[in-house]
C-alpha cells in the first residue's frame, strides 16, 4: 500500500495527498472527530465480537510509514463480526499511528480531545471478495477497529509486539512474528462508535466500516517512544525515525456517527 510519494511531513503531507489521490477531499473520509453529543445511540446495532486464532499471526513487516503485523487471512480463523456487518471479516493485519509527542498521535479524536496514538485491527469482507486487494476499493469490503493509547501505565500486551521492533528497524525489514492474538490489546468494554469512512492514508479508499472503541488502553512514555524509534529509510540510507503518522481530522460532511452505547 505504501508508496514513495507520499508522507506525513510538509512538502508530501496529508495537505498534499490530493493531488495524486483526488478522494482525499471525498464525502466519507477519515478520521473524523466524534461529537459525542450528536453520535446517536442505535438499538440495532449488535455487538461487537473478534475471533483471533493466534495461530494465524505471520510476520511483522516496516512498511516505511509505520509497520505492520501481518496474519494468514487465508480462511476465516480469525474474524470480526456484530455491528450492522452482514457478513463475517476477516483479520488481515494491524498497526499503529502516533505523534511526536505524548499529547498527540491518535487519528480520529473524540469532542476535540487527542490520544496519545491509535491502534488500527484491519479486517476485510470474506462473505463477498476472495481477497483483501478486491475488498479494499469497495464500500462494504473493509471494517476496521480503532483503538486509543492512553498515556499511563506500561502495557506488557503492547510491549509483546515493541519488543519485536529491533528486528524491522528499517523500511522493508520483515521478521516472523507468531502466536500472537490481538484481541489481547482491545479494552476490557468494547462499547464503540462507528460510522462509513476511508483509509486513513492513500489509497484512501472510502470502504471502511469503522468501529472506534470509547475505552482507551494503556501505554507508557517509553513504549510511545520506541514507536518513534521505528525508521522510515531503507538499511545503509541515514536514519529518519517516524515521529509522527496520523492523518489530521476530516469534515464530516452530513455522515451520521451511531453509538452502541
Amino acid at each position: 500500500m505504501a508508496s514513495a510519494n507520499w508522507g506525513y511531513d510538509g512538502k508530501n503531507g496529508p495537505d498534499q495527498w490530493s493531488k495524486l489521490y483526488p478522494i482525499a477531499n471525498g464525502n466519507n473520509q477519515s478520521p473524523i472527530d466524534i461529537k459525542t453529543s450528536e453520535a446517536k445511540h442505535d438499538n440495532s446495532l449488535k455487538p461487537i465480537s473478534v475471533s483471533y486464532n493466534p495461530a494465524t499471526a505471520k510476520e511483522i513487516v516496516n512498511v516505511g510509514h509505520s509497520f505492520q503485523v501481518i496474519f494468514d487471512d487465508s480462511d476465516n480463523q480469525s474474524v470480526l463480526k456484530g455491528g450492522h456487518l452482514s457478513d463475517s471479516y476477516r483479520l488481515t493485519q494491524f498497526h499503529f499511528h502516533w505523534g511526536n509527542s505524548d499529547d498527540h498521535g491518535s487519528e480520529h479524536t473524540v469532542d476535540g480531545v487527542k490520544y496519545s496514538g491509535e491502534l488500527h485491527i484491519v479486517h476485510w469482507n470474506s462473505g463477498k471478495y476472495s481477497s483483501v486487494t478486491e475488498a479494499f476499493t469497495k464500500t462494504d469490503g473493509m471494517a476496521i477497529i480503532g483503538v486509543f493509547l492512553k498515556v499511563g501505565p506500561a502495557n506488557p500486551n503492547v510491549q509483546k509486539v515493541l519488543d519485536a521492533l529491533n528486528s524491522v528497524k528499517t523500511k522493508g525489514k520483515q521478521a516472523p512474528f507468531k502466536n500472537f492474538d490481538p484481541s489481547c490489546l482491545l479494552p476490557s468494554t468494547l462499547d464503540y462508535w462507528t460510522y462509513f469512512g476511508s483509509l486513513t492514508h492513500p489509497p484512501l479508499h472510502e470502504s471502511v466500516t469503522w468501529f472506534i472503541c470509547k475505552e482507551s488502553i494503556s501505554v507508557s512514555p517509553e513504549q510511545l517512544a520506541q514507536l518513534r524509534s521505528v525508521l522510515s529509510n531503507a538499511e545503509g540510507e541515514a536514519a529518519v525515525p517516524i515521529l509522527t503518522n496520523h492523518r489530521p481530522t476530516q469534515p464530516l460532511k452530513g455522515r451520521t456517527v451511531t453509538a452502541s452505547f
